[in-house]
């Protein structure tokens, strides 16, 4: 058989890594996910394409393969727009390949019709339209690579389906990924090295870059030789264990969290940002640094931002910079870490991980009864905020979020893809009752993919983060609230196990029911009072 035009695309996605691929088909795509079978990437279905795009990131966040988006023309693609800004907004490498239209036959026939390259330019890295199957592979391979290089992002690959079934034209390889850039020699680096090592309060922020760079040993390995604490975003958590002496925990949308950390921040004197961007936090984060403060930064691109200054910028890999920066080197840091535990102890209070019920308390029951490699995710709204600051992460990437772009959502589809990916991994979901609502499609999803997947589902009848902003307006409370769901029936209704629980004890024992099933979900239905919220953010 001839190879075809889409028999190339999919043979480089498999060259990068990728075996998996999610979406929905169409006619224009049916070519292009025949490919990918015969290439050995396995097409997973989904509901809607939005959450299809997010499996397709939670399988990346296990394998280190940019994930693979299929979408059909025009309503397809567009419906997939959430998840390709919210891939641009959290430096997620994703391919979108979607089903595109001949020059000749968009001249007359309009059906369905829209100019996708237009409509994803604003939030994508780079978007191709392939016309012809001549330079199609070189394309191909030009977009993997952008997705892949730092700082990663989404790619658009609009593909005719007679350009996919032509007859390939040419092959080429993947361009390889390029070496780990450290700081060159020179003035700079000797100024900024000069600076850490007369710093007695040194601060490190660890950002999505550094995530993406697998800056966690080289971070680790700084902050343990030299006593320095380490303070991420959300996206990063884990690239230092939080159950060291050391780890400030996370930093971001939380005022409660806050008011603990940016003290800190104020007070050290050298502030090291490595892959640090301040797209993760909330206003309050602009300047947090003290006016004498020496900032350096540590990226993979320049910071355009405007939020923060930063007096030396060093380009390249945040790991291979961490290790130029403190070669050599001997800190004599003089923070307290008596005085970080204390603050762990007064936020933990402050959020009522420790209260008998309420949400962060089923944060704190959750993990105390999963295994500790479980992978979490969680959706945006309130009890995201809380669940940030109280789930402690000993690894990288075991909590999945959209910390950027702040969709909702995200986190039934992101446990999803990460369950593909890795077979055998245990994943929880956390979401709130408005949040699943939106992708109760994906509980079918889980159900025909036989994934066991536990969904806690926070129960109040509320967009309370949104009922929280609308009442510190002083503004009536309106559109914020609505009925509720019957979520064990629904469970139920859609092949899964469906449990209450409204004690900490009930919801240790819906967790075991949980972790016993093999091939069906679990949902946890948690009831709480919007009102749980207040003073908890």
């Amino acid at each position: 058989m001839t190879d075809r035009t889409a028999d190339l695309l999919a043979r480089l996605l498999a060259e990068a890594g990728c075996r998996h691929a999610f979406g929905i088909p169409g006619g224009e795509v049916l070519t292009v996910i025949d490919a990918l079978g015969g290439a050995g990437i396995e097409f997973f279905l989904a509901r809607h394409e939005t959450p299809a795009g997010f499996m397709a990131e939670g399988a990346h966040h296990m394998t280190g393969a940019p994930g693979v988006l299929v979408t059909t023309i025009g309503p397809g693609l567009a419906n997939a727009v959430n998840v390709i800004a919210n891939a641009h907004q959290d430096r997620v490498p994703l391919i979108v390949v979607s089903g595109g239209v001949d020059g000749a036959e968009a001249a007359t026939y309009t059906h369905q019709v829209i100019d996708h390259v237009a409509l994803l330019r604003p939030v994508t890295k780079a978007a191709f339209h392939i016309a012809t199957a001549e330079g199609a592979a070189a394309i191909f391979a030009k977009a993997i690579a952008i997705a892949r290089d730092a700082p990663f992002g989404p790619v658009l690959i609009d593909l005719p389906a007679s350009v996919a079934a032509a007859p390939a034209r040419g092959a080429v390889a993947l361009r390889a990924r390029p070496a780990p850039a450290a700081p060159a020699d020179g003035p700079l680096l000797d100024q900024a090295r000069g600076w850490i090592a007369a710093a007695r309060r040194p601060l490190i922020i660890a950002g999505v870059d550094a995530l993406n760079d697998g800056a966690g040993a080289a971070l680790t390995a700084v902050a343990e030789a030299h006593r320095i604490p380490v303070l991420t975003t959300y996206k990063a958590k884990g690239l230092l264990d939080e159950a060291s002496p050391l780890s400030l925990g996370g930093g971001g949308l939380s005022p409660l969290a806050d008011r603990a950390l940016l003290p800190l921040v104020a007070e050290a004197d050298v502030v090291i940002l490595a892959g640090y961007d301040p797209i993760e936090m909330r206003v309050g984060w602009r300047e947090p640094f003290a006016p004498g403060a020496k900032v350096i930064a540590l990226a993979s691109a320049p910071p355009t931002h405007g939020v923060h200054r930063s007096d030396i910028d060093f380009l390249g890999d945040v790991g291979a910079g961490l290790g130029r920066l403190f070669a050599g080197l001997r800190v004599d840091a003089t923070w307290d870490a008596g005085r970080f535990a204390a603050m762990h102890a007064g936020l933990r209070r402050g959020f009522g991980a420790d209260a008998p019920w309420g949400p962060a308390a089923i944060v704190d029951a959750v993990q105390a009864g999963l295994p500790e490699d479980t992978v979490a995710t969680v959706d945006s709204g309130a009890h995201r905020i809380v669940l940030s600051q109280v789930w402690r992460c000993r690894r990288p990437r075991t909590l999945l979020q959209s910390s950027g772009f702040c969709t909702m959502g995200p986190s039934l589809p992101l446990a999803l893809g990460a369950m593909v990916a890795e077979p055998g991994r245990r994943a929880v979901c956390f979401i709130g009752d408005g949040g699943l609502e939106m992708v109760m499609g994906e509980l079918a999803t889980a159900r025909d993919l036989g994934l066991p997947v536990i969904i806690v589902v926070f129960v109040d009848d509320s967009y309370a983060l949104i009922e929280l902003k609308q009442g510190g307006m002083q503004l009536p409370r309106k559109a914020v609230r609505f009925s509720r769901t019957d979520h064990v029936a629904l469970a139920a209704a859609m092949g899964g196990q469906g449990l209450l629980a409204a004690t900490r004890a009930e919801l240790a024992d819906a967790l075991r029911a949980g972790l016993a099933e093999t091939a069906r979900f679990t949902l946890i239905a948690c009831p709480i009072a919007a009102e749980d919220y207040v003073g908890r953010l």
